[in-house]
């Protein structure tokens, strides 16, 4: 077992309220119950010794192992080939279909022998809260329980199972067509035990969960080019959604570094507005309407709970549940992956100002009939009065997208997305005749714009910036003509992509921007954004330039893991870093495909 294996040597399970990461060694290094956002019971990737893990693989290392997931679904298969045989381990979460809030949460293990005879281990070492927690071990013939405070965790397995201390270790021999499991459930202490497993009931509960998938995905309505890619998206985004509540969490992890050893190691376990926002017009064009509208029904709720206030009706980001406390804390005692630390918990960027939220989340309000008509009279009132406060609060600094700690500015971004603020508002209120300050709207839309054209602009670089007071260039511009603020096709635009070609584009891979040239706070560099590099894809399409388009669509797949999944970055050796999988790029990835795909259909006259 490595003690840090790359984060991309991981599979994603889940059950639409929490998440396990499993990696291509057969070990579950992270889980976190009973929620997405809740401690860790499993964080061996931040901190081997400390952080806890569940291992059930071959007892001999000899040999390679290979994971896939079994088609169209969640379950994750890892095949272990060695030279006494071929073994696999199964792993899923049924998944949760009641939508309701619950504490008990099951991850099931099925291993089998394909060929010949395998011996397998298994290792269980809870590390409950962050590892900061005790607890004791009561053991049984086939089943450990595991007592912490507060949560008790069930290990019941189709083999025996031995003391090691507080923690449990497993093994069983397994000939070609012979299977076994192992069944982890956590719940509320004094909660149930779960039935004893069987071969026979794991394997239904296993095809259960595979049917689940299967069944969902079959709404999908996308037929173009990429269809596992796509796919594998836009399941990881489901997997990343948090079923009661219908919010989006932008990454299943906290604490893996943008740069190996270095301090920007951030907790994404929650619900950004810009994530969600963007991920609704990536979930209607591929026909999954139900999402889209459960995200946008708690978008506005959150504009519901500042009715009266007269601050910021919004903020950058929330708990799944709309609890907006977000507390930043230092875990010390865990070194972080590979040493990256500190490992940070909450996330303090939810105090910030960031401007762009609202021109998001009109954005997602006003995608599609079926999601606008769902705006009740109070919920009309909600976003109207938002714009109102926002037409007299638009004009100032902030912290902007990309969340730096290095002081307020005008950036650029953020204007462009209060210009869509606008601009939707606008466009609600007269297509469904809704009451509204049309005229209040209207010069507020007008004068965002005419100040981005006259401030944002750069006669040295030929290009819209970063922020007024400087010349860097900003990735998350490529936005502009998706969101109509400019023609893909205006002069000024395609000036814009030939600068950012020559300054943020590295073999088709995109910088979010140079922070050496404009200093966001924070030590150490990072990777190129994959979000970036897949908005990149989407502006060349929209700007005709589509063989560079296609030919960056195809290199970027090549950066995926070994089941089609991204991190948050990639590093200059083709590695991923970042939290893992990040919902922000598999949703820009679907846009980029749909996009590309209705390029080159109209270029072949389909």
């Amino acid at each position: 077992m490595d003690r840090y294996p790359p984060i991309a040597a991981h599979g994603l399970v889940g059950d639409l309220q929490t998440a396990a990461l499993v990696s291509s060694q057969g070990v579950v290094d992270w889980f976190a119950a009973p929620r997405f956002d809740s401690p860790s019971v499993f964080a061996a990737l931040l901190d081997h010794d400390r952080g806890g893990y569940l291992s059930l693989a071959p007892e001999r290392p000899e040999g390679t192992s290979k994971q896939l997931y079994y088609p169209d679904t969640a379950v994750l298969v890892t095949r272990f080939m060695s030279p006494d045989g071929v073994g696999e381990v199964v792993d899923f979460m049924p998944p949760d279909r009641a939508r309701k809030a619950t504490d008990r949460h099951t991850l099931i293990r099925v291993v089998r022998a394909v060929r010949g005879t395998v011996d397998f281990t298994l290792e269980c070492r809870p590390r409950f809260d962050y590892g900061r927690a005790e607890h004791q071990l009561e053991l049984g013939e086939n089943r450990g329980l595991f007592r912490a405070p507060g949560m008790d965790a069930h290990l019941q397995t189709t083999f025996p199972l031995e003391r090691d201390g507080q923690d449990v270790r497993g093994r069983v021999t397994l000939s070609a067509g012979e299977v076994g499991g192992a069944v982890f459930t956590v719940c509320a202490s004094g909660g149930e035990a779960p039935a004893p497993p069987s071969v026979d009931s794991l394997a239904e509960q296993a095809q259960e969960t595979g049917l689940f998938w299967q069944q969902w995905l079959h709404q999908s309505r996308y037929r173009g080019r990429w269809p596992e890619l796509v796919h594998r998206s836009v399941i990881t985004l489901k997997l990343l959604t948090y079923a009661p509540t219908g919010a989006l969490i932008a990454a299943a992890t906290t604490g893996l570094p943008e740069q190996v050893g270095g301090e920007r190691n951030w907790d994404y376990r929650f619900t950004w507005v810009r994530d969600g926002a963007l991920s609704v017009r990536a979930l209607l064009d591929l026909g999954f309407a139900e999402e889209a509208v459960a995200f946008v029904h708690w978008l506005v709720e959150r504009l519901y709970e500042r009715e009266g206030r007269e601050d910021e009706p919004l903020q950058t980001m929330y708990r799944i549940d709309g609890d907006p406390d977000l507390p930043e804390e230092t875990l010390e005692h865990f070194e972080g992956y590979r040493g990256s630390f500190p490992v940070r918990i909450g996330n303090g960027a939810a105090d910030q100002l960031q401007l762009d939220i609202y021109g998001e989340a009109l954005y997602a309000v006003s995608q599609g009939r079926e999601l606008a008509q769902q705006a009740t009279y109070r919920g009309w009132k909600a976003l109207s009065r938002a714009l109102d406060w926002f037409a007299d609060s638009w004009d100032r600094p902030d912290e902007g997208i990309w969340e730096t700690r290095g002081g307020r500015q005008d950036f650029t971004y953020s204007r462009v997305m209060a210009w869509v603020a606008f601009d939707h508002g606008l466009a609600l209120a007269e297509h469904f005749r809704r009451p509204a300050d049309l005229e209040k709207w209207r010069r507020a839309r007008d004068a965002i714009f005419e100040q981005v054209m006259e401030r944002g602009w750069s006669e040295k670089e030929g290009a819209f910036v970063q922020h007024y007071d400087g010349d860097v260039l900003d990735a998350s511009l490529l936005l502009m003509p998706m969101v109509q603020f400019i023609s893909p096709r205006d002069p000024a635009w395609l000036s814009t992509l030939d600068a950012m070609d020559r300054k943020l584009v590295s073999d088709s891979l995109v910088y979010r921007y140079d922070p050496a040239a404009s200093p966001d706070g924070l030590r150490g560099s990072e990777g190129t954004f994959s979000l970036c590099t897949f908005l990149y894809v989407d502006a060349l399409a929209r700007a005709g330039r589509l063989p560079q388009a296609r030919y960056t669509f195809e290199k970027m797949q090549t950066y995926a893991n070994h089941v089609g999944l991204f991190a948050e970055e990639v590093g200059p050796s083709g590695e991923q870093l970042g939290n893992f999988p990040q919902a922000f790029t598999h949703l820009s990835l679907i846009m980029a495909a749909t996009t590309l795909d209705r390029a080159l259909d109209a270029e072949e006259g389909r």
